[in-house]
């Protein structure tokens, strides 16, 4: 690929000038005489290129360059698309799971033993949550269990998607409403699952995530006549396809 490709001058000049994260960029009247382009249009580049995450921008400080990171761009993409049709949220949910499904092996055999003590921490944690009077939902441990398990893969593009996957969980409030029964078979899987990876299975830790992530339950939203799935990812039926979805019927 081309530098020029990139449709943007400012992000040209940072790559052919072979900047690197931390390095200062210059001001954009001076970038303005040199590329022969003006202020206003180098301005517009450089929202883009600050809502990419791809630059730091602050008064006095000028503007540097950050380290390369594609979950602000996938996160951006993403909640515009869920601002249009919430149901793109199934279809992203399904990449998750194939995501998650091919990564498996390799990212649990990266885990550290600090790691295992992790899982079995949120474990430990989400049950005292479900058990308590009143009950407390353990979504901040949900999120955290999958993303731990994921942790020390080393590709910063599939855990940008992953990470984003949950953020887009809490924008559209799929953790809010959550089904008692449903919650506790969760945690028996992710129980399971930690089980697996204590005791060095990863195939067997693999075979209970991809049940787990065939559990399907629903429940009305308040105020909504439409049901809304409790467990956000769009879950695999047993021919690998995804199953019904409740927003479909929206």
């Amino acid at each position: 690929m081309l530098p020029q490709d990139l449709a943007s001058d400012l992000l040209t000049y940072i790559v052919e000038r072979r900047f690197k994260p931390g390095d200062q960029i210059p001001p954009l009247t001076e970038l303005s005489e040199e590329l022969g382009i003006s202020v206003n249009k180098l301005r517009e580049q450089l929202e883009v290129a600050r809502m990419l995450g791809l630059v730091d921008v602050r008064p006095r400080a000028g503007i540097r360059l950050k380290a390369y990171n594609f979950l602000p761009a996938v996160r951006l993409s993403l909640l515009y698309a869920l601002a249009m049709d919430r149901r793109s949220f199934r279809d992203f949910g399904d990449l998750r799971i194939s995501i998650e499904v091919g990564f498996w092996r390799e990212a649990v055999g990266r885990l550290l033993p600090e790691d295992r003590d992790r899982l079995r921490a949120l474990v430990a944690q989400a049950w005292r949550k479900l058990n308590d009077t009143p009950i407390r939902l353990p979504h901040r441990e949900h999120r955290e269990f999958h993303l731990t398990i994921f942790s020390r893969l080393e590709n910063p593009f599939a855990l940008a998607m992953l990470e984003s996957f949950w953020e887009a969980y809490e924008a559209i409030e799929y953790h809010v409403y959550a089904d008692y029964a449903y919650l506790r078979e969760v945690w028996t899987y992710h129980e399971r699952i930690t089980e697996a990876i204590d005791c060095g299975d990863i195939d067997a830790s693999l075979a209970a995530f991809v049940e787990h992530t065939r559990l399907l339950r629903y429940r009305n939203s308040p105020g909504s006549e439409h049901p809304v799935a409790v467990e956000v990812a769009p879950y695999l039926a047993a021919d690998g396809r995804s199953s019904s979805d409740p927003l479909d019927q929206a």
